[in-house]
């Protein structure tokens, strides 16, 4: 594998992983918010969770789209994590 590509994959797919336990992390206060009667402090932190994974993921643009996938394969992956670390605990 072209050593460009690789570095590409690897920047995408460690971007991915630190915005997805970002994003899927702060879901959990979000529902906390929502359920707790701020509505309005959770729709701000929805929209900015929202808006900074968009932004992270689109960074990645410039990289190629080997880096996007990469990108959204970590965070899917990170979401998996938490997810099944969220049901052991």
């Amino acid at each position: 594998m072209n050593p460009a590509i690789a570095g590409q994959l690897a920047a995408g797919l460690l971007v991915g992983l630190l915005a997805g336990v970002w994003h899927f992390a702060l879901l959990a206060l979000n529902l906390r918010l929502y359920t707790g009667g701020r509505v309005a402090v959770g729709l701000c932190l929805q929209l900015l969770r929202l808006g900074l994974t968009v932004a992270a993921l689109a960074s990645l643009i410039r990289l190629g789209i080997g880096a996007v996938l990469a990108g959204a394969l970590g965070l899917l992956l990170a979401r998996q994590w938490l997810v099944r670390r969220r049901a052991t605990a």
